[in-house]
C-alpha cells in the first residue's frame, strides 16, 4: 500500500510505487497526479493565484496544498498570462492584513527572471544558480506560464543519481486497479499519468483478469503497461502472458500480513512457486521471444531474502511489509509498549474493506477476510534503509561473482539448509553484549 509520500521517496531511490486502489477512482487519481506534479524538472503548477485573491486565501492554500510557492496569472490558471509570483517571503501574518490583496504584496513581473519555454532544464539550472534563485517561471512568447523549475530539484536529483523519471523529469508512479471496475477507475488513472497499472488481486489465475487486460488493450493498446497476478505456478504464469499481462506477480500468502492460505487452503511457499514460474517464463521467451517480467511478492522478511529472491529469478520484488516500516509510509508512527512502531494491513484486511479485490458478485460480497491488521517495527527514513539493503544485495552478488542479475542467476548456488543451519547463521553460544547491559539495569 502507497501514498504518494511514499511513491516518491522510493522514486527517487530507482524504485516505483503503486497507489493502492482500495479507495474511490477519483481518490487514487488524485494521488498519482500528486506524484506526477512532484516531477524533478519542470513542474506544471498546481496552485495558482489571481491578484485580487486575499492574504488569507493565501494561507489557506499554503495549509491545504503545501504550496509555498504560488505563481499570480490573470485568470488563475496553470498557464494563463504570467502576473507575478507570491512565496512566503513576500508576506507576514503577524503584521500583514488578512484582506491584503495578491496584487499588493507579490513580486510583480517586471522584478521577475524568467526563461523562455525553448530552454533546457540544464540552462534553467544555469540561470537558477546564476541569480541566487529557489524558483524559475518557464514562460512561452506570449508570457503565458508553462511550467516552473525549483533549486530544491536539482540539489534533490544531484543527492539521488538512481531516480526513476519518466521523459518529462516527472517520477514514475503506478496504480493498482481491480477486476470489477476498470472501465471507470482506469481513463482516471491514466488521465492522472500513471505509468503503469497493475490487477490486485489474491489469485490473478481466472477470466476475470483476461477481460480486464482486453479491455485496457482495446482502449490503449500496448502502450499502457499492465500487470497480472497474482499466480504460484508455471501454469498461471503462462495464461496471463498470453492474456498480454506486461509482468506476472508471484505469490499466495505468503505475505506477512496475509492469511489467504489457512482461510482457503490454497497457495504455495514462496521459494517452490517462484522457481516454477521462472522456468515457466523463460521457456516462454524461448518460444515466443517474449520476454514476460516477474515480481515476487511475498515472504520476504529479512534483506537477504531479496537477494535469494532475484538468484531464484524475480526480475523485480514487491516489498509490502519492508516498506511500510518507514517515516514514508501512509500510516501512523505509534509508541506500542515502549517501542516505535508502523500501521500495517492487508488488502484483503477488514480495516482496508478492498472487498472488490475478492468479491464474487453476491449481493453480501466478502464475508470473510484474507487479511490482518497489524504493526512492524519503525525503521526510520526510507533512503537509509534502502541504501542499506542494496548495499547487502550487492555484496551478495559479488560473493558470487555477480555483476548483474543475470549473472546472479547462473552463477548462484541455492541449496536447501536445515534449521541447525539457520542457527548457525546466527550469534550463537555467546552472551550478546546488549542484552547482557539490558539485564544489568
Amino acid at each position: 500500500m502507497s501514498g504518494p509520500r511514499l511513491a516518491v521517496a522510493l522514486a527517487q531511490q530507482g524504485g516505483i510505487s503503486f497507489i493502492y486502489g482500495s479507495q474511490t477512482a477519483e481518490d487514487e487519481a488524485d494521488m498519482v497526479r500528486e506524484v506526477k506534479a512532484s516531477k524533478a524538472g519542470f513542474v506544471v503548477s498546481a496552485v495558482n493565484l489571481t491578484p485580487d485573491m486575499t492574504l488569507e486565501e493565501v494561507m489557506d492554500l499554503k495549509r491545504t496544498s503545501g504550496y509555498s510557492t504560488m505563481p499570480v496569472t490573470d485568470d488563475g490558471t496553470s498557464h494563463g498570462h504570467l502576473l507575478g509570483i507570491v512565496t512566503s517571503r513576500d508576506w507576514r501574518p503577524s503584521r500583514d492584513p488578512l484582506d491584503k490583496l495578491v496584487r499588493d504584496f507579490m513580486t510583480p513581473r517586471e522584478r521577475l527572471v524568467v526563461a523562455s519555454d525553448e530552454a533546457t532544464l540544464s540552462d534553467c539550472n544555469d540561470i537558477i544558480w546564476d541569480h541566487k534563485l529557489n524558483a524559475l517561471p518557464i514562460v512561452d512568447k506570449d508570457n503565458r506560464l508553462v511550467s516552473i523549475v525549483f533549486r530544491k530539484d536539482y540539489d534533490s536529483h544531484k543527492s539521488n543519481p538512481l531516480e526513476l523519471l519518466d521523459e518529462h523529469k516527472r517520477y514514475l508512479v503506478g496504480a493498482g486497479i481491480n477486476t470489477r471496475d476498470y472501465a471507470e477507475r482506469v481513463p482516471l488513472l491514466v488521465e492522472a499519468g500513471a505509468d503503469v497499472l497493475c490487477i490486485d488481486s489474491s489469485e490473478g489465475y481466472s477470466e476475470w483478469q483476461k477481460l480486464t487486460i482486453d479491455w485496457i488493450r482495446e482502449h490503449y493498446g500496448t502502450d499502457l503497461k499492465v500487470g497480472a497476478g497474482n499466480v504460484v505456478d508455471g501454469e498461471g504464469f503462462r495464461y496471463l502472458a498470453e492474456c498480454g499481462a506486461d509482468f506476472v506477480k508471484v505469490g499466495i500468502g505468503g505475505g506477512s500480513i496475509c492469511i489467504t492460505r489457512e482461510q482457503k487452503g490454497i497457495g504455495r511457499g514462496q521459494a517452490s512457486a517462484l522457481i516454477d514460474v521462472c522456468a515457466e517464463r523463460d521457456r516462454y521467451f524461448e518460444e515466443t521471444g517474449i520476454y514476460v517480467p516477474v515480481c515476487s511478492d511475498g515472504g520476504i522478511v529479512y534483506d537477504y531474502h531479496m537477494t535469494l529472491a532475484l538468484a531464484m529469478g524475480a526480475d523485480f520484488l514487491m516489498l509490502g511489509r519492508y516498506f511500510a516500516r518507514f517515516d514514508e509510509s501512509p500510516t501512523r508512527r505509534l509508541n506500542v509498549n515502549g517501542n516505535y512502531v508502523k500501521e500495517y494491513w492487508g488488502e484483503g484486511s477488514a480495516r482496508a474493506r478492498n472487498w472488490q479485490r475478492y468479491d464474487l458478485g453476491g449481493k453480501k460480497g466478502l464475508t470473510f477476510v484474507e487479511g490482518v491488521d497489524s504493526y512492524v517495527p519503525y525503521a526510520g527514513a526510507l533512503k537509509d534503509g534502502v541504501e542499506g539493503s542494496l548495499n547487502k544485495v550487492r555484496h551478495t552478488m559479488c560473493n558470487c561473482g555477480a555483476l548483474t542479475l543475470e549473472e546472479l542467476r547462473d552463477k548462484a548456488k541455492i541449496t536447501l539448509v536445515s534449521a541447525t543451519s539457520l542457527v548457525e547463521g546466527g550469534a550463537h553460544d555467546v552472551i550478546l553484549k546488549d542484552s547482557t547491559e539490558s539485564n544489568f539495569r
